[in-house]
């Protein structure tokens, strides 16, 4: 991530919720339907629309519907960021049974709203093409800090909508259906999941890559973006890079059957 990490490094760790975000147990017992996850959205809006068109798909085939796991990251560095938050909070014209995850970026842009002075360093991971999806040329907000800002707070309570607030502010971090667990970029291995780190579940890497839950889950998770969909000790990566490469994954989970839709 270049200077917000060395940012982030500086301030000690990545930023931390005040309070937990909520989280979603639906218990042990093992779903009797099918799954389906999707990758990394960062403002693709086209690429969400058709990868939920395949699910629907594939749910008239096979007469089996299931909830659809987001796994976060909707805005930042694709055209579309506002746009996308807009079509997730309306109801899915194709019958879906969505559940959005907070991505690190999500959660970076709530914090932004409210405190754009603290988390100016946002911009450069890709705000900056958040805030044009909603009309914001920052070349206009001028140089004196002061003034910026008081600009910015004027323009973002104008643009951004308070159901894209509330939405994002409401994203849970993580699902547990059975043995799967969804979050956006991991959790801490061993750690029980009622004891995780909101930050951990929205920005860990390794320990979490190389060593897996070292739990008796299946993770699913996105933040780490490959060409193709890979499969880890205890987990798999399905963010492949949708807002460069054109390719938003989906992930259908079906008994012990895994496959690409």
């Amino acid at each position: 991530m270049g200077r917000f990490t060395d940012w982030l490094l500086r301030r000690g760790s990545a930023p931390v919720t005040k309070t937990t975000r909520r989280r979603i147990d639906l218990g042990p017992d093992e779903p009797l339907y099918p799954i389906y996850a999707i990758g990394d959205v960062h403002g693709s809006l086209d690429q969400l629309i058709a990868a939920e068109e395949r699910i629907a798909r594939d749910i008239q085939k096979t007469g089996q519907p299931g909830p659809v796991v987001l796994l976060g990251d909707y805005v930042d560095r694709g055209p579309n960021s506002g746009q996308v938050l807009d079509h997730l909070i309306r109801p899915s014209e194709l019958k879906l049974r969505r559940v959005p995850i907070c991505g690190n970026h999500d959660d970076l842009f709530a914090r932004f709203l409210d405190q754009p002075e603290a988390y100016w360093d946002w911009l450069g991971i890709g705000g900056d093409r958040t805030l044009t999806s909603y009309g914001i040329d920052l070349t206009f907000l001028g140089n004196n800090k002061k003034t910026r800002l008081e600009r910015l707070s004027y323009s973002l309570a104008d643009a951004v909508p308070p159901a894209h607030k509330e939405f994002l502010a409401q994203l849970p971090t993580s699902l547990r259906i059975g043995r799967f667990v969804f979050v956006h970029a991991g959790i801490k291995p061993g750690v029980p999941l009622d004891q995780q780190d909101d930050k951990d579940l929205m920005w860990i890497r390794d320990p979490f890559l190389a060593e897996g839950p070292k739990m008796p889950f299946l993770v699913i998770h996105g933040h780490t973006p490959q060409p193709e969909p890979y499969r880890g000790p205890g987990r798999i990566g399905i963010d492949t890079g949708a807002y460069y490469s054109g390719k938003l994954t989906v992930l259908k989970l079906q008994g012990e059957q895994l496959s690409i839709i």
